[in-house]
């Protein structure tokens, strides 16, 4: 793959803190046997999941938004493979990919649109060639059997996950037409009009085109849903949304049930589950707020949606350890492997 960027065993080893009488997660994790055959040695792992960073703004820059969610990736490995190797989580079952490298792509557009207007609509076109890449590498994954998790970046990602993983699943023959669920704990729906690709119309575009069966969103913000998006929302059978203010003011549901919801409403197909740490109070992203989730929301979000699903995927987005406007908080990667170990041992349970 052109923008594939495959670890080896330094790479992993260089971000990992050894020390002795303990075991990290750095040292167990799987990597790729053969860069030159990858389909073939992903045939040949034990590995259950298989993880794939996606370190780019270009989504988020297309909606217009604060540029910053590349930076989450480094921070997140930096965490991750320094948890430890235990009984509660062993690392046997992971594979550390990679991940897919935009960086040429984006100092493109920087260098040669002269205007905002000229940048918006560069990187809406740029977006597509994001999204070829992650449904690529999302469909290998999943057409041998695995599941993919695919951390950084912008929420545009959210189309090349559902379509590589409905193509993969299909594939694979483990469901009868290409196409899959999603579930999403989101401020936001990112179910925006078709109006060129951006962070915030992924899931939008992945139902126009077919692979998105069912879609919930929970926690979603009432201020900020378009009425247009809200209309369509309402009208689909196949869309259905909890709100935030519907949890947490209004104590229609707890939390769980909400998310009991979201897993019953899209239960009888497998599901991608999404996170977008916007939705985490005071978690920096293009869209932090300082209204939201706590962590342990997310988490337990994660853990139910994960243990109550038939899993296509997980896919963590948004989140930043440095945006462009400046601002800073490096605790979002360590924020996110938690997320990530909480996944992988509820799936294995």
């Amino acid at each position: 793959m052109q923008h594939l960027k495959i670890y080896n065993k330094h790479d992993v080893l260089s971000l990992t803190r050894l020390r002795r009488f303990e075991t990290k997660i750095g040292e167990r994790v799987c990597l790729v046997s053969d860069a030159n055959h990858l389909e073939a040695s992903l045939e040949r792992s034990s590995a259950k999941f298989v993880i794939v960073g996606v370190p780019e703004d270009i989504g988020v820059k297309a909606n217009m938004g604060i540029g910053g969610a590349d930076s989450v990736w480094i921070p997140f490995l930096q965490a991750f493979l320094n948890v430890q190797s235990n009984d509660f989580f062993t690392g046997d079952d992971v594979m550390l990919l990679g991940h897919l490298d935009f960086t040429e792509l984006a100092a493109l557009i920087e260098n040669n649109a002269q205007t905002q207007e000229e940048r918006v609509e560069a990187y809406r076109h740029a977006v597509n060639t994001v999204d070829d890449a992650v449904e690529h590498i999302v469909k290998i994954i999943t057409q041998n059997k695995k599941i993919p998790i695919l951390i950084g970046g912008g929420h545009n990602n959210a189309y090349g996950c559902i379509k590589g993983a409905a193509k993969g699943l299909f594939k694979a023959g483990v469901i009868p037409l290409a196409q899959i669920n999603a579930v999403n704990l989101d401020a936001h729906s990112d179910y925006r009009p078709i109006e060129g690709r951006h962070s915030g119309n992924g899931f939008r575009y992945a139902d126009e085109d077919g692979y998105l069966e069912k879609y919930c969103v929970v926690g979603l913000h009432e201020n900020y849903l378009p009425q247009n998006v809200w209309v369509d929302i309402v009208n689909d059978p196949f869309l259905d949304v909890i709100t935030y203010e519907d949890i947490f003011l209004h104590e229609k549901r707890s939390f769980i049930q909400a998310v009991a919801h979201a897993t019953d409403f899209t239960s009888d197909s497998y599901c991608g589950i999404e996170l977008d740490l916007d939705s985490i109070e005071h978690t920096l992203s293009s869209a932090a707020t300082p209204v939201g989730i706590r962590p342990l929301h997310a988490r337990q979000y994660i853990s139910f949606a994960a243990g109550d699903s038939k899993v296509a995927y997980l896919h963590i987005c948004e989140g930043a350890t440095h945006l462009a406007d400046g601002r800073k908080d490096e605790a979002t990667g360590k924020l996110t492997s938690y997320l990530v170990s909480d996944f992988i041992k509820a799936v294995s349970m």
